[in-house]
């Protein structure tokens, strides 16, 4: 199974991502100094949720809809970021990334993305223009670095690869212990799907032995016990994440997992700090 945003648009995992990544940026424009915002792997920026790929799945009915049915006012600012991108009630429409980042940016922020695959990377340019947000048509990795240590005195990495190459999990490993060399105080965002627990396990343990001192993992298991073989569900590694946004967590996170656990499941998500 890939994780191109496309056939996935709108789905539980993108709930949970977007909604910590609204948080996170909320967090860190407590303060006034300026934001530099990196999406790495940043897909097309908008998706048609009736369209031939995200119909394909059908994957929104269980995640931006049970968003949106959802009464709790912990998801207001995920609701916001998506109704803006929709000019009438109807939920049409669904932001990636991209387009909620850019959302939040205030003047002083800027936003730097990049998508490799050429189709995806000719329809995010669509999708961003009218934003102040570059676009770039680079390999994710060599442009993680490269743009690192930002130009502002803070910045946000995000990284959300498809997870179609057998080896996206050593790239990533490899690349964030090179990041961290090159800045070390950077908050970085790291996508990962839930499928096979024990693969999981030895990945964290990989990421373990970088020694990175604040390295937090949110994970949304979404069924009570593992279904073999199918998506269970989606996490984060989050690098530095401030102290507002983990103090936050808690609420947020409960939340979440009462909008959309599968019915007859109770689902779990949880955040600790990678020993």
């Amino acid at each position: 199974m890939n994780y191109r945003h496309s056939f996935h648009a709108g789905n539980s995992a993108d709930v949970v991502k977007h909604s910590l990544l609204i948080a996170l940026v909320r967090a860190l424009q407590l303060k006034e100094s300026a934001l530099t915002l990196i999406d790495t792997h940043a897909g097309c920026g908008l998706y048609d949720l009736h369209g031939e790929e995200a119909g394909r799945t059908g994957e929104a009915a269980q995640g931006v809809l049970r968003a949106f049915a959802n009464a709790s006012p912990l998801l207001d600012d995920y609701r916001a970021a998506v109704r803006a991108v929709n000019e009438v009630a109807e939920l049409r429409l669904y932001p990636g990334s991209p387009r909620i980042l850019a959302q939040l940016l205030r003047p002083q922020d800027g936003l730097i993305l990049n998508e490799k695959h050429p189709d995806d990377a000719c329809a995010l340019r669509g999708a961003m223009r009218g934003t102040s947000a570059a676009v770039h048509e680079r390999d994710a990795y060599e442009l993680w670095l490269a743009m690192l240590p930002t130009r502002s005195p803070r910045g946000l990495v995000v990284v959300d690869p498809p997870y179609e190459q057998t080896d996206e999990r050593a790239r990533i490993t490899a690349t964030l212990a090179a990041a961290m060399r090159k800045w070390s105080h950077g908050v970085t965002v790291i996508w990962y799907p839930l499928k096979d627990r024990a693969a999981h396990l030895r990945w964290k343990d990989k990421l373990r032995r970088l020694g990175i001192p604040k390295l937090l993992t949110v994970e949304h298991w979404l069924y009570d016990a593992d279904q073999p073989g199918i998506y269970n569900g989606a996490g984060l590694f989050i690098v530095n994440p401030p102290y507002a946004f983990t103090q936050s967590l808690p609420p947020l996170l409960e939340a979440l997992r009462a909008a959309l656990a599968p019915e007859g499941h109770r689902g779990e998500i949880t955040a600790d700090w990678l020993p």
